[in-house]
């Protein structure tokens, strides 16, 4: 079956139809520089498909979380998952068949790399019987499959450039069907752009972009400059889903819009020099005035957690074992063989950069093989083994009453923040060093050392704690009212591996 979907007018005013099945079987590549209505045009293309075909968006700007509200998309805000669940998102959404829009808002550009990458791994690993057909739209892809190495790590690079060339290149086999679109075809890695056979070219000003354009398009360089009169919001298509002769097309209509919108100048307040001085130039506020950051909430619990959660009702001899109290020395025994099996899994390098519950999978199969099935904590209870065990608290200094404060003190911030914060009372209450920036990423699960800051800082900013820099470029971290602080610490030390 032929599904043709309009995605506006030609300049003689005919239907500007794309072959979806075509489509599918050649990918697109829309390219324009910033204002020229590639948004719009990605928009077109996804509401007009939405009743044939599965969609995913990774979206780096929040632009189509929209489509939610009106096509039924699930948006997963990617900051409030690892990589790991990601990818396991991934391979679920492919398989349940559900339409998806990767919000990438609010991650920093290695955060965006590495959890897009996982992402579209997830839906490129599934097993060949989920292999439906799929379009996979990338907007902005040249911060995902760039042409040469930026700022971030080069390893963020490699992975989000492996999973872009991947959807290009061995997509189509699995039934992917990749839409890119890019700002600067100049910055866009040469091997991903290839290897589409469908384009739509908006206006482009830049001599080395035409230059990409006409090369790609198959015309003359003279014909290219062309693109440099476009307005915005029309396009020169291309390729065998739509014209095999390069065809003027201008975009239609939307049904949503983006959350941001299209900017409007606006006449500037009238005010009075002086007033204005006194609302800009006003002394700050006292830090007990100041307004509290909202704290996230907690990310939704995973098909593992909800799945632990639905609890098999006991039978009559479970109710009667439970009801015996075990002796002291049989909960001491049960408490250290569930310390050793927690040990054991932590030993892995990776462990830390493994999402909770697939931790806590592999700790109740341990669990079992050690004869304690039935002694197996929760998966809250788990959590806290956990965030225990990446803080370095002993069982001894977790029982003591001194620290029952500062566990009352952490339950303020969000979940995986807390784990941080005990590392760090830990540290000062036995007079260590303060950890390196290093060791917060592996204990915050992350490899990104820019997160790690930047959750050191969201913690002062909550009022816990208080960083400086002796002479010598150390860090001291000094626990608020409870008066404790670190030794100092170099913040650009290695960590030294778990095990």
């Amino acid at each position: 079956m032929t599904v043709a979907i309009e995605m506006g007018l030609t300049t003689a005013g005919a239907p500007a139809t794309l072959d979806l099945e075509e489509l599918l079987a050649t990918r697109l590549l829309v390219q324009g520089n910033s204002g020229s209505g590639k948004s719009h045009l990605l928009r077109r293309l996804l509401e007009q498909s939405a009743p044939w075909v599965q969609q995913t968006v990774i979206d780096p700007e929040g632009d189509f979380v929209t489509l939610g509200e009106r096509f039924g998309h699930l948006v997963i805000d990617a900051e409030a998952h690892s990589e790991q669940g990601l990818e396991l998102a991934g391979e679920r959404a492919r398989i349940h068949r559900v339409s998806t829009v990767l919000n990438l808002e609010g991650l920093d550009a290695e955060g965006q790399l590495r959890r897009a990458a996982a992402f579209l791994d997830g839906l490129f690993q599934v097993g060949r019987e989920h292999w439906y057909p799929m379009l996979v739209v990338v907007d902005e892809a040249q911060l995902f499959a760039p042409a040469v190495a930026g700022e971030v790590s080069d390893e963020a690079r490699r992975l989000s450039l492996t999973a872009m060339t991947n959807l290009m290149c061995r997509g189509r086999k699995r039934g992917l069907a990749g839409v890119i679109a890019t700002q600067r075809l100049a910055k866009l890695a040469k091997n991903v752009a290839a290897e589409a056979s469908n384009f739509l070219m908006g206006r482009t000003f830049l001599d080395i972009d035409m230059a990409r354009a006409a090369d790609l398009l198959g015309m003359e360089r003279r014909q290219a400059e062309a693109f440099r009169d476009l307005e915005r919001g029309h396009f020169m298509a291309l390729g065998p889903a739509m014209s095999r002769r390069p065809l003027r097309v201008r975009i239609g209509a939307t049904d949503t819009q983006a959350r941001n919108g299209v900017q409007r100048l606006m006449p500037l307040p009238d005010a009075a020099l002086e007033d204005a001085r006194a609302v800009i130039l006003a002394a700050p506020p006292p830090e007990a005035a100041r307004p509290q950051r909202r704290v996230p909430p907690p990310p939704a619990p995973d098909l593992l957690s909800q799945l632990m959660a639905a609890k098999p009702v006991a039978t009559a001899r479970q109710a009667e074992v439970a009801e015996v109290t075990p002796s002291p020395e049989v909960l001491a025994d049960r408490r250290a063989r569930l310390d050793r099996i927690q040990q054991a899994l932590l030993a892995d390098p990776e462990a830390g950069f493994r999402a909770v519950g697939v931790l806590y999978q592999d700790f109740v199969i341990r669990c079992r093989i050690e004869g304690l099935g039935a002694e197996v904590p929760d998966l809250a209870g788990f959590r806290r083994m956990l965030t225990r065990a990446r803080a370095g608290i002993s069982v001894e200094m977790g029982e003591d009453d001194g620290w029952q404060d500062v566990a009352a003190r952490a339950a303020g911030l969000p979940e995986d923040m807390q784990g941080i914060f005990m590392m760090l009372a830990g540290a000062a209450r036995t007079g260590q060093a303060c950890p390196s920036d290093q060791a917060i990423a592996r204990a915050y699960g992350t490899r990104s050392l820019g997160r790690a800051r930047r959750v050191l800082g969201y913690i002062e900013e909550q009022g816990l704690i208080v960083c400086q820099l002796d002479p010598a470029g150390r860090r001291i971290v000094t626990l608020v009212e409870l008066g404790w602080a670190t030794a100092p610490g170099d913040p650009n030390a290695e960590a030294a591996l778990a095990g």
